[in-house]
């Protein structure tokens, strides 16, 4: 069956909100496109991916529903819509005409307010999301973890998709501020996993396999195969060693599953809970 990586972004830094890519993170500032893409996917065996938003603006989607246009292995898009909007739910229902458009995400982990996830207004978004079953990823910090299983609960038939594993301190080597709550939305069903993101999180210039390990284990012990994700959380890897070099030190993580198991985190799943086409 296809891999697919469930997390890539593009940005045109003309229309991006760069304010961010300061000191280290200044590397980022440049155009990232498909093209930028495509080489590296093939290199790692990779057969299509999944565009994630990367700033809170809906004109993105149809500029990356237009990208998809040009390159069919572009297999969906997670835009972005206001959760407030009075008229969300007629937004959902024209954003998916085009069926590519497979999920939303908003930047929570940038909100000042770090309860945004849980207000009313952004609750009621949230419902219109559920009665569409339109899958939302949640961007969190681990300071953000603890709403997880609160707005799972809220909304059992919500499709919900943990970017990063909630980005656990793994420079610092630590699990306990962050493990009570990454096993409390596992337990929760509609909740999934994406296996992306960890070597930012990580020391960026010497970070090992090994670093990474704890952290890939809790995540096959608590959501099982089946409930995990495979992305690379391209370009911002690209700061911590590559595209190739994060997706060789999750396949060694992975080794040990089976065949079946490993087919389901790079692709089987990505396609079943965003609905992708076959």
């Amino acid at each position: 069956m296809p891999r697919i990586d469930s997390h890539v972004h593009f940005w045109r830094i003309a229309q991006y909100d760069d304010s961010w890519m300061k000191g280290e993170f200044a590397p980022l500032r440049r155009d990232f496109g498909p093209t930028d893409l495509k080489p590296l996917l093939d290199a790692c065996g990779i057969d299509g991916a999944i565009f994630v938003q990367a700033q809170d603006v809906a004109a993105d989607n149809d500029w990356v529903l237009g990208l998809a246009d040009e390159h069919s292995w572009l297999r969906g898009v997670v835009g972005w819509l206001d959760l407030t909007a009075d008229d969300l739910d007629d937004q959902v229902r024209r954003a998916r005409q085009d069926r590519r458009l497979c999920g939303l995400r908003h930047l929570t982990h940038n909100e000042a307010d770090d309860d945004w996830i849980v207000r009313p207004d952004v609750d009621r978004g949230l419902a219109v999301l559920e009665r569409h079953r339109l899958p939302f990823d949640l961007l969190f910090f681990v300071r953000h973890c603890h709403h997880g299983a609160t707005v799972a609960d809220r909304h059992p038939e919500l499709p919900l998709v943990l970017d990063h594993l909630g980005k656990p301190h793994i420079k610092a080597g630590t699990v306990d501020d962050w493990l009570p709550t990454f096993r409390a939305m596992a337990e929760r069903p509609n909740v999934v996993c994406k296996l992306s993101g960890m070597i930012t999180e990580a020391d960026w210039a010497a970070w090992t396999v090994d670093d990474l390990r704890r952290y890939v284990d809790h995540a096959l012990e608590l959501f099982g195969p089946d409930r995990l994700l495979f992305g690379s959380d391209w370009p911002p890897c690209t700061l911590a060693g590559g595209y190739e070099r994060a997706y060789a030190a999750l396949d060694e993580l992975l080794a040990g599953l089976s065949p079946s198991e490993r087919a389901a985190i790079y692709g089987d799943n990505a396609r079943r809970v965003y609905g992708l086409e076959a």
